[in-house]
């Protein structure tokens, strides 16, 4: 299928033209292939999520210990970076629709086996944290080929609508799929949840066949996977757009996450219960309903061009917002900051996504989304640790309002040391 043959129907209508021009921007999903992975990554959001409750609750049953779900959460993370980077080299190497369908294959068989264990009454913790480790090395593996899939399926103008499309129903995944998990687990019980991620396999099979197409950027394929990966990080530190890109990306991320100080915001600013309380869930609850409503509302940026731009405003006016979290006295302005950076976050992460996307030769976006990954899933745990550490020695409100600034000062910096971020306008590359 040639994505330059694509047609996207008009939405009829001066009306619908109208409120279409200002919703989620539907276009890519015009394309089969496209919808197809939509359809996929919709069942992964909401199915992965069930998981996100379920594996930890299943582990602090078996062992009535939080160390255990630590150190299932600390081993998930090593394996998902390894198969970020690993399967980035593969995945310019090799077909990619087999390569995302080995994936979910393996997805689909670490869920299998938790269920099966969940129902036979299973209390091993070696199994568990092996099943865990699974998850995180077929988890990796999909984000990261899902992601050099996408701009073979699309055309390059509409890489920012799939994008958001994409963020869309993963993170309106990432909410509804933890309430679903709690309601159901009393009702269906925990291995009934896990047969639900396996469901995806079916739309990912019947995409069509991607095979590796060679451009000029390689120069003859290194012959260990070691030396592709860093063949894929020479790529990528040759390129000041994509160093640029992943900057502010680790800034807005590093800098400008301080979901770790949420519990002590709650309880010393806002007067929320220890332990919990409503005003730590609305904390919580703020940012994702920023991101949904930026998502609802996409239609207003994915036609933009200077995406570059774009990407650098949405991180700088994040770190705003991270300031202004930061010196609220009162919840609700807490919670109207939250929920604005989590409006600008969604845009900055679809430029992110189309730009890289666009900017990587074919033959290399493998190996250029291995460490984005990486960046995207280690950004806050490193946010976590760096925000947690502080604000034990200087209170939350000054570590919030610095690492904020910090953010906006570091983006800003970077736009302005690389012109080819401020200026950048997608083009429609050999693909």
């Amino acid at each position: 299928m040639s994505t330059s043959t694509v047609n996207v129907p008009a939405i009829n209508g001066p009306a619908a033209r109208k409120i279409g021009a200002w919703t989620v921007d539907r276009r890519p999903l015009a394309v089969p292939a496209y919808r197809r992975l939509w359809s996929a990554s919709a069942v992964c959001a909401v199915g992965g999520s069930f998981s996100v409750v379920a594996v930890p609750t299943q582990l602090f049953t078996v062992t009535g210990s939080s160390a255990a779900v630590g150190a299932a959460a600390a081993v998930s993370l090593v394996a998902l970076v390894a198969a970020a980077l690993w399967t980035g080299a593969l995945a310019d190497s090799m077909d990619r629709r087999k390569v995302l369908l080995a994936a979910h294959c393996g997805l689909a068989l670490t869920y299998t086996v938790l269920w099966a264990q969940a129902a036979l009454g299973g209390r091993s913790l070696p199994l568990l944290l092996a099943a865990v480790a699974c998850q995180g090395l077929t988890f990796g593996a999909v984000m990261t080929t899902m992601g050099t899939v996408m701009p073979r399926l699309v055309p390059v103008e509409l890489l920012p609508a799939a994008n958001s499309l994409g963020s869309l129903v993963r993170y309106t995944g990432s909410i509804l799929g933890p309430v679903l998990a709690g309601a159901l687990i009393p009702v269906a019980g925990l291995g009934t949840l896990y047969l639900f991620d396996a469901v995806a396999l079916l739309a990912v099979a019947k995409l069509p066949p991607l095979p590796p197409r060679a451009t000029a950027a390689q120069d003859g394929p290194p012959r260990t996977t070691a030396g592709q990966i860093l063949a894929g990080f020479r790529y990528l530190a040759a390129s000041r757009l994509l160093m640029a890109v992943l900057g502010v990306d680790l800034a807005a991320m590093v800098f400008g996450m301080p979901a770790a100080l949420f519990p002590e915001l709650a309880r010393h600013a806002f007067g929320g219960q220890s332990g919990g309380g409503m005003e730590l869930g609305m904390l919580y609850a703020a940012y994702p309903a920023g991101v949904l409503l930026a998502g609802l509302l996409s239609g207003t940026f994915t036609r933009a061009r200077r995406q570059g731009a774009l990407m650098a405003a949405a991180a700088v006016t994040w770190g705003f917002t991270v300031v202004a979290l930061g010196l609220a006295a009162r919840l609700e302005i807490a919670l109207m900051a939250l929920a604005c950076g989590g409006a600008v976050n969604f845009v900055l992460s679809t430029f992110r996504n189309a730009i890289s996307q666009a900017h990587t030769d074919d033959a290399m976006r493998g190996r250029v989304q291995g460490p984005l990954t990486v960046v995207l899933v280690g950004g806050p745990q490193i946010a976590n640790l760096l925000h947690g550490t502080a604000g034990a020695a200087y209170g939350p409100h000054v570590v919030i309002c610095v690492g904020g600034a910090l953010t906006a000062v570091t983006v800003a910096a970077i736009a302005w040391a690389t012109p080819q971020l401020r200026h950048y306008v997608p083009r429609s590359p050999g693909r």
